[in-house]
Order: structure tokens, then C-alpha cells, then sequence
């Protein structure tokens, strides 16, 4: 016999232990108990301070009725307990049938109603253990869905390595939302919790990109699929013949710095992703071999010339994605200088304008000043991530 109880205890959900508190000496209080578990109900301070006070279940069904500090009569005595010396009512075994209104009467000593004040007792199932599943989808971004087995009107919430996920981290849903879906660059400890008034549970996965494989197996089978780069198993038996496994690019980093004759120095990587290729443009227009002082359009290093300015954007791809970065660039306020000194001594260099006295003096005849001065020399790189 005890063995079928305990079967239908957990088929029915309920849950013993666990026990839920709620203030009630405020009129219409909303209180809550889990199912199968214990509430303590406070309805007043004192009642040894009260000539007499009766407790209702729906108007109409008298749960206790007392006096001063005696319990004349107690409905509910098989499963509760009241404590006139702090007014507190518990009840023990809660079932859905314990979820209702109920009124306190409080008496005079001349029998007239003193004080009337009611609350509802909501009953939930609490939510129990959480699952998580999740896939990579068609263009590498990720879906996970989260679910309680049990529970009354569940609520969700998100975090990814200790922090709520934000919108820049998604591409649909909410932190709100049971289902989401992740951005194709999004990795860490993801932990969905489910909560109600009664209860709270938590389940964290650990969870990477996913990686594009495209592979042939012995009998002819094509595999060409988006898969969890982590876990991915697909195309690395032996019997078969993998030709790509690709994990896409992710946020672009960009970092600059003004050199010591005035030319930019500017770097591009990314924080992920396999077989990475580059290639830079300038106001839209592909960067030429006229604006570099070294490297070329498809390194990750550039150095540009002292006159080069405007929007410069480098773009990163590989054969399953591409991530851009821009900055707007000014010249680093160095200045082309050409003159003839009075001892007949020409000058014709590049200088840092604020500091230049070359070709400024009045025992001098500059024949030809030429360059422009936007912004001094960057002291320190400057670094700009998505």
C-alpha cells in the first residue's frame, strides 16, 4: 500500500518539504502554497489579546473559531495548527481543494465584528527538474529550449557565464522566453531557471559555436550541415572523407596608432573562427598600393601613409561567413614641409605640425609649405571591438 501511495505522490507532482511563508494581517493579501507542502499563514499578532475571532473559507465555511488563547474548534485540526501566542496558522499536506478565499472576523467583548479582513491562498505545483535542448540551425546560429516537467505557470530567465543575456547575444526570443536563439559567435555557461511563487530550479549547459561541415561518406552519403564544433563527430570517423570543417569568423577587433614620422599603424583580427581572409577598403573604395606604406589589401597588418584618412573598414570571411569593422581615421597631424634655408640648405621632410619651427623662421624663405593638420599624434592604440 505504501509503495502505490508513493506512486501516485510522484505522479501527481507534489512535493513534500517544501514550506512558504505570507504576512495576512493585511486586508486582501495574496499568499501562495506549494502542493503538498506547508504555508504559515500570519493572521494576527496576538489572540490571547482578542476576545473572540472566527476564520472563514469562502464565506461560508468556518475553519477556526477562538477565544482569547482558546481553540474552541479547528476544522482543518488533522493537518494544521494554530499558535494563538503569535497568531500563525499552518497547514501542512496543502492540496488543490486549500486554494481559496478566507476571512477573518475579529469580536468585541459586546460581540460586534471589530475588524474583517481576507486573503487569498493560491495553490502551485512547484517546477521540478529543468531540460535543455538545443541545435545548430541552417546558418550556424544556435536554438535552445527550456522546459520544466512539472509546475505551475513557469517562469524563465537566462544568463550566460553568470550574466542575463542581452539583445546584442540574441537573435529571437527574450530572457523572458523558454525558446531562444543565439547569435552564431555566442559560447559559454548557459543556464536557463525556471521559477513560480513556490519554487526555483536551474540547469546549465556548457555550449560553443557550431562549426559548417561538409563531408562524403564511403557509400556516397554527402554531409553539408551546420553542427556543435565542440561535439561534432560526423566527419572525423575513419571511414570517411572529410573535405571542410569550417567554425565561422566572429567580432572584428580593431587597433591603431600614429608611428614616430606620422604614418598609421592598424591591425585587424578576429576573436574566432577558422581560416580567416582579409581585405580593407576607404570611404568604399578597395585600399591601394598609393595610401600603404607596407603590407597589402588581404593582410591583417596594414601601414598607411602620412596623408590617408577617412572611413576605413576591414573585412573578415571565410567560406561560411563575414564580419566587418569600421573606424573613422584622421592623419595623425604631420605635415610635408619643402624650403630653402638662407645658407641655401633645402628641407623637405615630414614633421609633427604643433612642433615644427623648420621652415617657420623669419631669417628663412619657405618657397612651399604643403600637408594638413587634422589631429596630433595618438599617445596610446586605441582598441574597438563589436
Amino acid at each position: 500500500m505504501e509503495a502505490v501511495v508513493g506512486l501516485l505522490v510522484m505522479l501527481l507532482g507534489v512535493s513534500h518539504g517544501i514550506e512558504t511563508h505570507c504576512d495576512g494581517r493585511q486586508n486582501e493579501t495574496q499568499c501562495y502554497g506549494a502542493l503538498g507542502g506547508t504555508v504559515v499563514l500570519q493572521l494576527m499578532d496576538n489572540a490571547s489579546e482578542i476576545f473572540r475571532y472566527q476564520w472563514y473559507k469562502n464565506k461560508t465555511t468556518r475553519i477556526l473559531n477562538g477565544r482569547k488563547d482558546e481553540i474552541v474548534s479547528n476544522l482543518m485540526k488533522d493537518r494544521s495548527i494554530f499558535t494563538p501566542s503569535n497568531g500563525t496558522f499552518r497547514i501542512n499536506n496543502l492540496n488543490r481543494t486549500d486554494g481559496a478565499e478566507y476571512t477573518l472576523e475579529i469580536f468585541d467583548s459586546n460581540g460586534h465584528v471589530s475588524e474583517q479582513r481576507t486573503l487569498q491562498l493560491s495553490i502551485q505545483a512547484p517546477v521540478s527538474s529543468v531540460l535543455l535542448d538545443s541545435e545548430c540551425l541552417s546558418q550556424g546560429e544556435m536554438r535552445v529550449s527550456c522546459s520544466s516537467e512539472g509546475g505551475d505557470s513557469p517562469q524563465y530567465s537566462w544568463t550566460l557565464d553568470g550574466h542575463t543575456l542581452t539583445d546584442a547575444q540574441l537573435l529571437s526570443g527574450n530572457n523572458e522566453t523558454n525558446n531562444i536563439t543565439l547569435k552564431r559567435d555566442v559560447s559559454g555557461l548557459l543556464v536557463c531557471s525556471v521559477r513560480n511563487h513556490v519554487s526555483n530550479v536551474s540547469k546549465g549547459e556548457k555550449i560553443s559555436t557550431c562549426g559548417f561541415i561538409n563531408c562524403t561518406l564511403p557509400d556516397g552519403t554527402n554531409i553539408s550541415q551546420w553542427v556543435f564544433s565542440a561535439s561534432n563527430t560526423l566527419c572525423i570517423d575513419p571511414t570517411t572523407t572529410p573535405t571542410m570543417i569550417t567554425a565561422p569568423v566572429s567580432s572584428v577587433l580593431l587597433d591603431s596608432g600614429c608611428l614616430s614620422q606620422g604614418e598609421m599603424r592598424v591591425s585587424c583580427s578576429s576573436e574566432g573562427g577558422d581560416s580567416p581572409q582579409y581585405s580593407w577598403t576607404l570611404d568604399g573604395h578597395t585600399l591601394t598600393d598609393a595610401q600603404l606604406l607596407s603590407g597589402n589589401n588581404e593582410t591583417n597588418i596594414i601601414t598607411l601613409k602620412q596623408d590617408v584618412s577617412g572611413l576605413l573598414v576591414c573585412s573578415v570571411r571565410n567560406h561560411v561567413s563575414n564580419v566587418s569593422k569600421g573606424e573613422k581615421i584622421s592623419t595623425c597631424g604631420f605635415i610635408f614641409i619643402n624650403c630653402t634655408l638662407t645658407n641655401g640648405t633645402n628641407i623637405s621632410q615630414w614633421v609633427f605640425s604643433a612642433n615644427n619651427t623648420l621652415c617657420i623662421d623669419p631669417t628663412t624663405t619657405p618657397n612651399m609649405i604643403t600637408g594638413k593638420e587634422i589631429n596630433p599624434p595618438l599617445i596610446s592604440h586605441s582598441t574597438i571591438k563589436l
